[in-house]
């Protein structure tokens, strides 16, 4: 993937559109990679209200007993950056050591994921034995295959019913999940995954209930309204997994989530997958879950592959201090976090007024722009991010590599998070936080609890810390 920086000249021309806040950008002459965003993979969000429901395997080929059906995978081209322990410190198992249907082994090499990481070493024989699961691991480090590997190849497709549940706090989430489902499914034939979330059409979502579904991907909010309805008839629902756990058993949403779980038969599954485990999941684990297997791969919290500086500055100071971040850093994706919606849309117009590309995304935001805004800056139409704590869940953007806080989060989860948007899946990333005198207790108070070190930012930050085209890897997986 071709980087590029972010001082690209820009003709400003503001059009405040959807959480847009677009600058037409000039053709920049130069070497490949210089002037051009990012050329990302394809995110494609489910259509008709983004709920949609999803079938896989029409023209899908029967594959016959003895093939080399590996000469027939479609795989994406090998990515060669380097990976930290997070994601290579495995027990040296092999996909296939799983016994997976062979349909469903087809669709994860064909996502590119070449051998199990930690967590999927860890969780995917357990999930495949029917035992409940508490799993504590990083962020980025492959928790949605973890569950989604062993949830694919126990359902049964010929049984017509609603046989798992993902629950996810948002509703970015919940698209990025279903989607990633998809893709794992596309060789199993009639497989029906459904995405449903709030801020969407309920009549869609009943109607597409009519028909087959054997996965629902959701809200807890909108998955209860369905269920109460009797629309979405969750008696014979094996498998309910609950990502990002710590948010869904928050006072928030834990009434609902036990609500749902009173409509579930009582030998179902349950899976708690999360970053953090606050006091209320134990609660909920020895109310509900039934002698659990415990995975805690959390032998330190954050990501080993994210450098993490401060730059001490006033409020005043803030807004150049990030211009001379954008044109001293080599950028390929940023998101920048604010601690309101108003400071989310100001800072995008600053930004934009000073010749930088810059969407921006809050929950106050009708559905259909924030699903718009996530699918472009997904697939690479801009380089720069403003948004609130809305994208700190489960939000998986390989290309972005640097994360900034222009405001600092008042505790360290939000910081755990926030900072877990770069790094992903084992890869290097650098979070950057603009640290007003306010700002400075919490500063160390972070600290101690994730027994981290923020460094002061010096006056050049060696590429090799974030940039992916600074460091390589040997096909043997040794880093060069």
């Amino acid at each position: 993937m071709a980087t590029a920086r972010t001082e690209n000249p820009l003709v400003v021309g503001l059009s405040k559109q959807n959480g847009q806040v677009r600058a037409q950008q000039k053709v920049a002459s130069g070497p490949p990679g210089i002037g051009q965003l990012p050329q990302n993979q394809p995110f494609k969000t489910p259509t008709s209200g983004e709920g949609g429901l999803h079938q896989q395997g029409s023209g899908t080929t029967a594959i016959r007993f003895g093939d080399d059906w590996k000469k027939s995978l479609q795989l994406p081209p090998k990515d060669m950056r380097i990976r930290t322990s997070d994601v290579t410190a495995t027990k040296g198992n092999e996909f296939e050591d799983y016994c997976l249907k062979r349909e469903l082994l087809m669709g994860i090499f064909e996502m590119g994921w070449e051998k199990p990481s930690p967590i999927q070493e860890e969780s995917i024989p357990i999930a495949l034995s029917g035992r409940d699961i508490l799993a504590r691991a990083k962020n980025g480090t492959g928790k949605s295959g973890a569950y989604l590997i062993p949830l694919l190849e126990r359902l049964d497709l010929k049984k017509d019913c609603i046989q798992a549940i993902v629950m996810v706090p948002t509703r970015e989430l919940a698209l990025q999940v279903s989607q990633i489902s998809i893709q794992l499914g596309k060789r199993m034939g009639d497989l029906k995954v459904m995405a449903t979330t709030g801020g969407t059409n309920l009549r869609d979502d009943i109607m597409r209930l009519d028909e087959t579904v054997h996965v629902i991907i959701g809200t807890p909010g909108r998955l209860l309204d369905l269920v109460k309805k009797g629309v979405a008839k969750v008696d014979r629902t094996q498998m309910i997994v609950m990502d990002e756990a710590d948010k869904l058993l928050s006072q928030d949403f834990l009434v609902i989530l036990e609500e749902i779980i009173s409509f579930l038969p009582k030998n179902r599954q349950i899976l708690l997958y999360s970053a953090t485990f606050p006091i209320s999941v134990q609660k909920f684990m020895s109310k509900y879950l039934q002698k659990p297997y415990e995975i805690n791969l959390m032998d330190e919290l954050t990501l080993k592959g994210i450098t993490q500086f401060y730059a001490y500055v006033t409020e005043r100071q803030k807004v150049h201090c990030l211009n001379t971040l954008f044109s001293r850093l080599q950028i390929n994706q940023s998101i920048i976090f604010c601690n309101s919606t108003q400071r989310v849309e100001l800072l995008a117009k600053k930004i934009t007024q000073l010749g930088y590309s810059c969407f921006y995304i809050h929950a106050k935001m009708m559905q259909e722009y924030r699903n718009r805004v996530f699918h472009d800056f997904r697939n690479g139409l801009c380089r720069n991010l403003v948004c609130t704590d809305l994208f700190t869940r489960g939000i998986d953007i390989q290309a972005v590599n640097v994360v900034i806080n222009f405001d600092f989060p008042k505790n360290a989860e939000t910081y755990l998070h926030r900072i877990g948007r770069s790094g992903r899946f084992g890869h290097l990333g650098l979070a950057i936080n603009l640290i007003t005198s306010d700002d400075r207790f919490n500063l160390k108070g972070i600290e101690d609890q994730l027994c981290t070190e923020i460094k002061p930012i010096p006056s050049s930050i060696d590429k090799s810390l974030y940039v992916a085209e600074y460091h390589s890897q040997s096909p043997e997986g040794e880093e060069e």
